[in-house]
């Protein structure tokens, strides 16, 4: 195991939340086992951390700060964290994404990151086979909490149709994720449209992008394309991707009907897809099983 007294605190984020933690824990004259016993985790736990093995999630940290008396410390070097985890060609756009007041995003596969139920964002994730997928799944989680702030930022979606559609870690998840869908487009500072099949061709058929508007720098466009993401403030891209935006705006659904017909999907397409046959034949399986 490595000595925590061999790590370099400005190494990363990680070493400096594990150098911390061993000497705020040992200020308090706590032992590992003794801290992990008040915070229901073990002393290997403890030690991980603190030798920057393992990644701390943010149940763990506040457990922490209470049971060290720290005043919030960990709970905001947490963030800081879990950012870190992020591939680093993404994690200057996360960092902007937290400071944006305003996110217009069009979404032509996938629902988006902020928008996503845990379990959704784990099978989203799992496809590029990581090796920390754990580490990734709270990272994406940590960074949703923007949505949770006094001012969040208004946050426009655009999600295409075929998002809806696609089975993304199967019929229970996605059921699960477009019952979260609904419950976000009722947030006053969340707005959820549906670009329908309908529409045809549109504004972004080579595919998603996202506009970040902020109080006092300029706004930025970012794309991805197959292994790393790209952001701009160039004025005639930024220009160009509202011009697109509107026009995707304009041929999508309304609000009211993007809920329906994602109320829709989620009732016909994951939920219960039993008919009354199948119901009758599994009542008299039942009635035959308390016979015997």
């Amino acid at each position: 195991m490595v000595n925590i007294r061999d790590l370099d605190p400005s190494a990363s984020p990680l070493d400096y939340y594990g150098s911390e933690l061993r000497r705020l824990r040992e200020a308090a004259t706590l032992k590992q086992g003794q801290l992990g016993s008040i915070i229901f985790v073990t002393a290997s736990l403890i030690g991980q951390v603190e030798t920057a093995k393992k990644v701390p999630t943010r149940d763990f940290s506040e457990r922490v700060d209470a049971a060290l008396g720290t005043d919030g410390v960990f709970s905001r070097l947490v963030g800081l964290v879990l950012r870190s985890q992020l591939p680093s060609w993404f994690q200057a756009y996360a960092e902007m994404e937290a400071r944006a007041t305003f996110i217009s995003t069009y979404q032509a596969q996938l629902v988006y990151g902020l928008l996503q139920t845990e379990e959704y964002a784990r099978a989203v994730l799992a496809t590029g086979m990581p090796k920390k997928l754990d580490d990734l799944v709270a990272a994406r989680m940590e960074r949703q909490r923007i949505l949770e702030r006094e001012r969040p930022p208004l946050t426009l979606v655009i999600l295409d149709e075929a998002a809806l559609h696609r089975p993304i870690g199967g019929r229970r998840v996605m059921r699960d994720q477009l019952g979260h869908l609904l419950e976000l487009a009722d947030r006053r500072w969340v707005s959820i449209q549906v670009l329908p099949y309908a529409a045809g061709e549109h504004a972004s058929l080579v595919g998603s992008f996202n506009l970040l508007r902020f109080d006092d720098d300029p706004e930025l466009v970012y794309t991805e394309d197959l292994i790393s993401g790209h952001m701009t403030a160039h004025p005639e891209t930024v220009r160009e991707a509202h011009r697109r935006y509107a026009n995707l705006q304009a041929a999508a659904l309304s609000k009211r009907e993007s809920a329906e017909l994602i109320r829709r999907v989620m009732e016909e397409r994951y939920g219960d897809q039993s008919g009354p046959a199948q119901r009758a034949v599994a009542e008299v399986v039942v009635q035959r099983e308390h016979r015997r």
